[in-house]
């Protein structure tokens, strides 16, 4: 997320984030065809893998883009890595994932959290003139909604994954959906802007090829494999130190900031990516501690 932020100031996002993409894919393709991984054979995997690439990639990918020229990395990477609400909910729904009364608190709290990282302050003040407001326009001109659009993005393709992944090996889907949900990117980049390359210097080359290797292919890679047997709500606790260290190092290398409610959005988002993450520990350790709670001594009845 900083590489990208760092590097997004001399391209283009839709040139970043289809660069990203296709590289990436071709790496993971050429890994799996070293490995001998199976690959499509019918109509019906090509169909998934698709929908896949349009989700998780296309969208995904270009509303990560977009956002990031609107909002910090730390910001950011604390938006996308709000998509374990959604993931919970999505497996919940689908998969019949226990969520448990612990998880149903964390996700009031991201509600809470993603509301003061999105919504402006002066909306919590009162002060919005709603009968003038371009609500379509404010939207997609604050970045935090973007980012919110790109986790919503990549909960829903990290449910889809499962499906893919009984159709065609996960590794080989997660090449093809890099490659050709990459594709529209680049096009939209090739049709509407401008100046993608000429301003790069060999920084921010090795920032864009460190976010394709490590950020893409080989991240992509481990997500996806795991996310086709693993128990999804838990996969995401992966995420949970992402917007640390996103924060972190946006602050020493991006001298980024955040405003009290913002502040105040980033605890409540990561406390509640930490309760959904870990409901069963906290579930099973306070049932332990009620077992542990004297029980009430009946009095003798007299007969």
């Amino acid at each position: 997320m900083v590489a990208m932020k760092g590097t997004i100031d001399h391209t283009t996002p839709f040139f970043l984030a289809g660069f990203r993409l296709v590289p990436a894919g071709l790496l993971v393709l050429l890994w799996a065809a070293l490995k001998g991984r199976r690959g499509p054979d019918s109509w019906r995997a090509w169909g998934w893998i698709g929908l896949f690439a349009i989700v998780d990639g296309t969208l995904f990918q270009g509303f990560l883009a977009q956002g990031l020229q609107r909002t910090g990395a730390g910001l950011g990477s604390v938006m996308i890595d709000s998509q374990p609400l959604a993931v919970a909910l999505l497996a919940l729904w689908l998969f019949g994932e226990h969520i448990g009364w612990i998880g149903w608190v964390g996700l009031l709290v991201g509600v809470a959290g993603i509301s003061c990282l999105g919504l402006p302050e002066a909306f919590f003040q009162g002060a919005i003139d709603w009968q003038h407001l371009d609500v379509l326009g404010a939207l997609f001109d604050n970045g935090q909604w973007l980012m919110l659009l790109a986790a919503l993005s990549m909960a829903v393709g990290t449910v889809i994954s499962r499906y893919v992944s009984r159709h065609v090996d996960s590794v080989v889907a997660t090449g093809w959906h890099m490659v050709i949900g990459g594709i529209p990117l680049l096009l939209l980049s090739a049709q509407g802007e401008t100046n993608q390359w000429q301003m790069m210097g060999g920084q921010d080359w090795l920032a864009l090829g460190y976010a394709t290797i490590f950020g893409s292919a080989i991240a992509y890679g481990l997500f996806f494999q795991a996310a086709a047997t693993g128990s999804l709500t838990s996969l995401s606790a992966l995420t949970f130190l992402t917007p640390v260290f996103a924060l972190l190092f946006g602050n020493l290398f991006l001298g980024e900031t955040l405003d009290a409610l913002q502040t105040g959005g980033v605890c409540l988002t990561l406390v509640s990516i930490y309760l959904i993450n870990q409901r069963d520990v906290l579930s099973g350790a306070a049932a332990l501690e009620a077992e542990k709670l004297p029980k009430p001594v009946e009095a003798p009845v007299e007969r």
